[in-house]
């Protein structure tokens, strides 16, 4: 464990990728309700980096070095999670840590797509598992950080929203199965909110881009440039962090927590036109806007 604090019995929670963006905003937000809060971060430099925001704000956490691909990793944070909080347990697993791979579904490398889910769908399934004896003992609440993306799937980031469709299952079945024990199981469905995910994903498909055949270029500039305008203004106006925090706070402590919780105003204008609009209209929507 890079830091510790102490924080109030009954109330920690894990949170994974915490180091930026959306998880950095959970943390915060739930250490500053309340919670004592494991924030997982990848590097020694991010656990600085969180722990600096944590001290300006005045709200301590725990910062764990937790790449959720890493099983010895995984364990170790369990065992240091399980001495501090012993039978009280855990009041939750925030799964957040991902990323986006970007670039044309015909030419992206299979071992970037295998990294993909590697990270978004399997890492999550690996903490949560690691973590339910903690969540039984309390009857804690699990949460998936999902996207508008695992319902609509868009240009060029068809891996990162394979990924997160993937995820809507895995939260399904979690749900379901745990609904004996009155285990509450939710999934947040952010739409484009502004965090450095997205500039980061376009420099990434750009580097990426010079692995494929030239052919890539050459039948994906367009979109490619409507795509990136998209991501632009993604980080420029999208929804802040902090509103994913508070529907992750919702989540967490609702008396009766709601299976989803849509973010931002897109993400809820989506979940409606994709119920009424046919699949040629919807699909002109997509390309309109940017995505």
């Amino acid at each position: 464990m890079v830091g510790s604090v102490v924080g109030p019995p009954g109330r920690a929670v894990v949170v994974t990728g915490a180091s930026s963006g959306i998880g950095k905003a959970i943390a915060l937000g739930l250490a500053e309700r309340g919670f004592r809060v494991y924030a997982g971060v990848r590097s020694r430099s991010d656990a600085d980096a969180l722990a600096s925001a944590a001290a300006a704000a005045n709200t301590p956490l725990d910062s764990v070095i937790l790449d959720v691909t890493n099983a010895e990793h995984i364990a170790s944070v369990v065992q240091q999670v399980t001495a501090d909080v012993g039978a009280t347990g855990l009041a939750g697993v925030v799964n957040n840590a991902g990323i986006a791979v970007a670039g044309p579904m015909e030419f992206i490398p299979l071992e970037d797509l295998r990294e993909q889910f590697e990270i978004n769908v399997l890492g999550k399934v690996a903490v949560t598992q690691a973590f339910m004896p903690l969540i039984r003992s309390s009857r804690g609440r699990i949460v998936f950080i999902g996207s508008v993306s695992g319902l609509v799937s868009s240009r060029l980031l068809g891996s990162y929203s394979a990924s997160k469709f993937a995820l809507e299952a895995v939260a399904d079945a979690f749900r379901r199965e745990l609904q004996q024990w009155r285990i509450g199981v939710s999934i947040v469905e952010p739409g484009r909110i502004a965090t450095p995910i997205w500039k980061k994903s376009v420099e990434l498909a750009l580097s990426r881009l010079e692995r494929m055949p030239p052919e890539a270029t050459s039948h994906y500039e367009a979109v490619m440039q409507e795509v990136i305008r998209g991501a632009e203004e993604a980080t420029r106006i999208g929804t802040p962090p902090a509103a994913v925090a508070r529907a992750v706070h919702r989540a967490l402590t609702d008396p009766r927590p709601r299976t989803r919780y849509f973010v931002g105003t897109d993400a809820h204008i989506i979940n409606v036109l994709r119920r009424v609009l046919s699949d040629p209209l919807f699909d002109r929507l997509i390309r309109a806007t940017g995505r």
